[in-house]
């Protein structure tokens, strides 16, 4: 299935039925009271949380929704239908945003979470609620509420525990694919990976989700190749994992120096925090180099960044460990601060 993650959707909620004007007519009644019935309520416009939805190319295809009118009151104190609410699912990380304001109305990151975008119109008043002591004949009635519209833009962020970076053909999907059951297009050229790829890994008792993410290039965040598009997914993840190819000619901090950038590019554009989110560095390939050359490739690259360097190698396992560990302490620590937070909240309601 193709993988979308931005759309643009015109939403309509229901008009409300019109109440009724109407006077009981029954054999040898001469003057029958008030019977016009309520109008029916119009149908709301609500968005639901799907966890088996990861694409939003539905709304590429179908792109407006209405929902329907409520039936106006009858005689006989008959109050008219109210209409079905209509729910439009979603993957979970999507972002509901007004498309004329940009304001995020909503962002859905549960399954079943509702948001309730439109409201129906609410049924009009038929003549026989406006009796009183003093008209005892009413012949007023009121009309449905007015039915509601607006244009949103729904933005599919991946919720992801971890997010792989690097250069094009760096070795992600082949490190995703070596510790999940994910499988990603690998090939020796770059760019094969086009669209994220999500994988589970277990690494002892925490369980990680991983995305593999497109390459990202100089200039990624003002659009050049694919990083801006993708960018967006980074900002949910709990850490990166920042795998530079240990064969390449180029000095790994130089490599490491451009992708870094582009986080803090990216963040100055569209208010993010990329460029804070915990990070665990790794030369990749390093099966297929001189052990000496890609150690030594290692140890300057910490003298120059002062974090620790992982060498690795995904088809041998070789290193895979160490980068867990690094990565499991990172999404734990999240999760941890998470339920404090959490608690923090729910004893403040209390």
């Amino acid at each position: 299935m193709k993988f979308i993650d931005e759309a643009r959707i015109a939403l309509y909620s229901g008009k409300g039925g019109d109440g009724c004007v109407s006077f009981r007519r029954e054999r040898c009644v001469e003057f029958g009271g008030p019977d016009g019935g309520n109008g029916g309520k119009g149908g709301d416009v609500i968005f639901i949380g799907n966890r088996n939805l990861n694409t939003l190319i539905d709304y590429k295809f179908k792109q407006h929704f209405k929902a329907k009118n409520g039936q106006p009151g009858m005689g006989k104190n008959r109050t008219g239908s109210s209409a079905d609410d209509i729910y439009i699912p979603v993957p979970l990380g999507t972002e509901i945003i007004d498309d004329e304001t940009s304001d995020i109305l909503m962002d859905i990151t549960k399954d079943g979470q509702e948001y309730l975008a439109l409201k129906g119109g609410h049924g009009g008043r038929g003549n026989a609620s406006f009796v009183s002591s003093v008209n005892r004949t009413p012949r007023q009635n009121t009309p449905g509420g007015a039915k509601q519209e607006m244009m949103v833009r729904l933005e599919l962020k991946v919720l992801a525990d971890v997010g792989l970076l690097g250069y094009p053909n760096a070795g992600k999907s082949t490190f995703i694919s070596s510790v999940s059951a994910a499988k990603p297009r690998i090939a020796g050229y770059p760019f094969t990976t086009l669209k994220p790829h999500l994988g589970m890994v277990r690494h002892y008792k925490t369980d990680m989700l991983m995305a593999d993410l497109p390459g990202l290039i100089a200039g990624a965040h003002a659009g050049k190749g694919l990083g801006q598009q993708f960018l967006k997914h980074v900002s949910r993840c709990s850490a990166l994992l920042h795998l530079i190819d240990g064969m390449v000619e180029e000095l790994p901090e130089v490599s490491y120096a451009v992708i870094r950038n582009e986080l803090e590019e990216y963040d100055k554009e569209f208010g993010t925090k990329l460029a804070d989110l915990p990070e665990c560095i790794a030369l990749t390939k390093a099966d297929a180099s001189f052990e000496d050359e890609i150690i030594n490739k290692a140890k300057q690259f910490t003298k120059v960044t002062g974090k620790q360097i992982h060498v690795i190698s995904s088809p041998a396992k070789m290193g895979i460990d160490g980068v867990l560990d690094e990565l499991s302490s990172f999404v734990t620590a999240k999760r941890q601060a998470e339920i404090i937070t959490e608690e923090k909240e729910v004893q403040e309601e209390d």
